[in-house]
């Protein structure tokens, strides 16, 4: 490409957590041969069953390490003496922990230590969310390592897991303060209400959209509770062939198809096809490289026939590279999965559970952020996504109508996306050719004549934008998308369950008007009517508390108090984006990253700049 049209954006090292890599590249893939199993690999202990998978899958989850580098405060017992020494965490679990010591340290473990005790703090975006927390916990000793640097290793198993710990020594605050908060916010805001029906005469369009808004909001939120995800049938494994649409995405691609190879799934039902969308950085260089390493190293696994990738002859758009992997694929579900989003080892095991019925038509499953903790944007993103899937997704599950089945992980029937691929391909609005807002035209296909629902066991983890001015594009295009396939959604969701149908139309109606609700009150009302609009301001903070107690409520996470930030952020930047979308929500460029459209516009751009000259 044209050094005049490449795209310059300067962004921070993002912080990841960083999840102690086995010594196999698909640890978790199951082997066909038998030779070691992944129920050796959960070591279950007791009476568990073995059968359910579920138990298995959180026993996985509690043994997952994560490389750190804490300040440990080591305090041990023998018979005669007591013990203060500092240590160093290498790596952690929910279980267990492993130590730098010195040698003397380590030979009194070892052999007289009746008691450890440890303190440390679990620092923010080391471990899972919610873990963030100082630590005093109890352990004992397992076993000394002799690492092949000098250094001494010594691996603690702690007498309570962290869940435990976390729950005994900070959830039942965050619980007891959430609840009544939630309690407070819902009052209060129904209390307002009761004030607009009141004085619903006196302005009778404000006083309308305001038991809108409020309808709209307390509804969700309250679907949003009973949800529940479809439990796993361990004998439930339909064919799944994964799609990765790829275009610049070197840094990340090669960590998206290891998540993608390795999947606890039957290896003859799952396969994955990387399709390049012909990038013009080192994309290309990268998936042959991770592609070559695990066909040499992983052959047992079948790498020669469930991995490979194709190259788009040209840059012709992210919809065209998931035709094609669509066409090439063998199997009769189909999962999209972006190119910078990394799968959990589970993930495919469960986005499949709800296609058990035969009415099914697609289902999404949950994103988190990976990069949360990089900077106030990335956590108030954070607190963003997952109140828009664990309860908005949740609530339009709850009625089979989800309407954006989004693209970091989704999974349709073969047979439906075939039957609209021409009609997807070619989408035209306004004359001009949809070239972003993929999932949600997907969506609105499939969701016509069949269900849409949302699996929130099925994770996946994200890359979201860590600077202003790619996250402004990214919102922009966004709300573009979004007012387009909604406007085309509204010609059928009629037909859907009332509920939802009267949910939906109130979710278009709200941020469309709200821009003009928000001149009105906080523009008009004071300066006309010279009125503080104090009223209004109370609804705003509300609806931003109303978000972080509900992440502080299920998640427990440190995050919560950025959701408040993002409401405000939203009311001061984001929501003035809503006018520009009305009158340009068929432009076709992305904004972050130089698409044939986003050349076309600059090229024009540049011709217009020289004719002024």
């Amino acid at each position: 490409m044209n050094k005049l049209f490449q795209l310059e954006i300067k962004t921070e090292e993002d912080i990841l957590l960083v999840v102690k890599p086995d010594r196999r590249l698909v640890s978790k893939v199951p082997d066909k041969e038998g030779v070691r199993t992944n129920l050796d690999r959960r070591r279950l202990k007791g009476n568990e069953d073995i059968n359910d998978i579920s138990k298995l899958i959180k026993n996985e989850e509690m043994g997952r390490r994560y490389l750190v580098e804490y300040a440990v405060t080591l305090n041990y017992a023998s018979a005669d003496k007591k013990v203060t020494c500092q240590a160093k965490g290498v790596d952690i679990s929910t279980t267990g922990m492993l130590l730098e010591v010195l040698p003397d340290v380590a030979e009194d473990l070892s052999q007289t230590a009746a008691k450890i005790r440890l303190k440390f703090s679990i620092v923010p975006g080391t471990m899972p969310e919610g873990y963030e927390m100082n630590v005093d916990i109890a352990a004992k000793y397992i076993r000394i390592i002799k690492n092949p640097d000098g250094r001494t290793l010594c691996a603690v198993e702690f007498l309570q897991s962290l869940a435990q710990y976390r729950a005994k020594k900070k959830n039942w605050y965050m619980l007891t303060v959430a609840s009544f908060c939630l309690f407070v916010i819902t009052a209060c805001i129904l209390l307002m209400r009761t004030e607009s029906v009141l004085y619903f005469k006196f302005n009778k369009i404000l006083y309308m959209y305001s038991i809108i808004a409020a309808t709209f909001l307390l509804t969700r939120y309250l679907f949003g509770t009973f949800y529940r995800p479809v439990p796993i049938d361990k004998d439930f494994t339909p064919g799944v062939t994964i799609i990765i649409p790829c275009f610049n995405e070197e840094e990340w691609i090669q960590k998206t198809i290891l998540g993608c190879i390795n999947q606890d799934y039957p290896i003859h039902k799952l396969e994955v096809i990387v399709v390049d969308d012909c990038s013009d950085d080192r994309s290309i260089e990268k998936i042959e490289e991770i592609i070559e390493e695990l066909k040499v190293k992983e052959k047992r696994y079948d790498m020669e026939s469930r991995l490979q990738y194709v190259r788009q002859k040209k840059n012709a758009g992210k919809r065209e590279a998931l035709a094609r992997g669509a066409v090439m694929a063998q199997h009769e579900l189909i999962v999209f999965v972006d190119s910078d989003s990394f799968l959990d080892p589970f993930a495919i095991r469960n986005i499949v559970q709800p296609f058990k019925d035969a009415k099914m038509g697609g289902v999404s499953g949950r994103t988190d952020v990976a990069n949360t903790y990089t900077n106030t944007l990335t956590k108030m993103q954070a607190v963003r996504y997952f109140i828009a899937f664990r309860i908005m997704k949740a609530a339009e599950s709850y009625f089979d109508a989800v309407t954006c089945l989004s693209g970091p992980l989704s999974c349709y029937r073969k047979d439906l996306l075939i039957k609209y691929m021409d009609a997807w391909l070619n989408q035209k609005f306004f004359r001009q050719k949809a070239t972003f807002g993929d999932d949600r035209s997907m969506t609105n296909f499939i969701l016509r004549k069949n269900r849409t629902v949302y699996q929130d066991t099925a994770i996946c983890n994200t890359i979201v934008p860590n600077s202003y001015d790619v996250f402004l594009k990214q919102q922009m295009r966004w709300k573009r998308s979004w007012l387009r396939e909604s406007l085309i959604a509204a010609g059928f969701m009629w037909r859907k369950e009332p509920f939802m149908a009267l949910s939906f139309y109130m979710g278009v109606f709200v941020p469309i008007l709200a821009p003009i609700i928000v001149i009105y009150n906080l523009v008009y009302i004071p300066i006309i009517h010279r009125v503080f609009p104090f009223t209004f301001i109370i609804g705003i903070c509300l609806m931003a508390l109303l978000m972080s107690m509900t992440q502080l409520f299920i998640r427990r996470s440190s995050t919560w108090i950025y959701g408040l930030w993002f409401c405000l952020y939203y009311e001061a930047v984001l929501l003035w984006q809503m006018p520009i979308a009305w009158v340009t929500f068929w432009k076709t460029t992305w904004g972050t990253r130089m698409t044939p459209a986003d050349i076309a516009e600059l090229e024009k751009k540049n011709r217009g700049k020289q004719q002024r000259v």
